[in-house]
């Protein structure tokens, strides 16, 4: 095996807990230890994950030791760049999904389409990558990593629509009589049935803007 970094060969497999522990304590996601990032290392790592799912290793029994011999890297390595495999799957659903939506703030209406068009696309993405339909059915037997997932990548993203939903109600384009998890409820409910509960259902374009604005059509300030 090829050691790129010269790390310690008994790196302790118990490292894989530090995500979670890192969730727990309100660690800021993304945040990195040690030598700045290397692209190329990182590929090789993910790389070598993908493969490993391809020929059927459950999730479970992915261990970093693993990773990294069919990687060509030390475990050290991965463990400067991740605190576990946790966050390195994690890491890897990240870098496959369609990137986090950037809102412009200047209209409600606008930035809630914004963030239904992304999970629409989310959503279309898990149908067609066998990677993510592949990680994501393999979840729900997988805690650990449906928590870290949950913390790092599925609450910053609810976060961002329930500002979007209070910045409507003050600015008096929602009305604020409601409770703001309710309307947001409301608006992420149908793409959530449609990519969770009917997996088949139709995700075609402009299926965001629909949802919006006839949710919106039943949430405007009453005179």
């Amino acid at each position: 095996m090829s050691r790129q970094d010269g790390g310690t060969p008994g790196t302790p497999e118990t490292h894989d807990g530090g995500a979670v522990a890192g969730a727990a304590t309100g660690a800021t996601p993304g945040a990195r230890r040690g030598r700045p990032r290397s692209e190329g290392v990182e590929q090789a790592v993910f790389d070598a994950v993908v493969g490993l799912l391809d020929e059927g290793v459950p999730l479970a029994e992915l261990s970093i030791e693993r990773i990294a011999r069919t990687a060509g890297v030390g475990k050290a390595t991965i463990y400067r760049r991740w605190t576990g495999k946790e966050e390195l799957f994690v890491d890897l659903l990240r870098s496959v999904e369609p990137p986090d939506p950037v809102l412009s703030g200047t209209s409600v209406r606008g930035d809630l389409v914004v963030l239904l068009e992304s999970l629409r696309e989310r959503g279309v993405a898990k149908r067609t990558s066998s990677l993510l339909h592949n990680v994501f059915a393999q979840m729900q037997l997988y805690p650990r990593l449906w928590e870290v997932y949950h913390h790092t990548v599925i609450e910053p993203r609810r976060r961002l629509s329930l500002d979007t939903v209070r910045r409507g109600m003050e600015q008096g384009e929602i009305r604020d009589d409601l409770d703001i998890e309710f309307v947001t409820d409301l608006l992420t409910g149908p793409l959530l049935l449609r990519t969770v509960i009917r997996p088949g259902a139709s995700l075609e374009p402009g299926l965001a803007e629909r949802v919006v604005d006839t949710v919106m059509e039943g949430l405007r300030p009453r005179d």
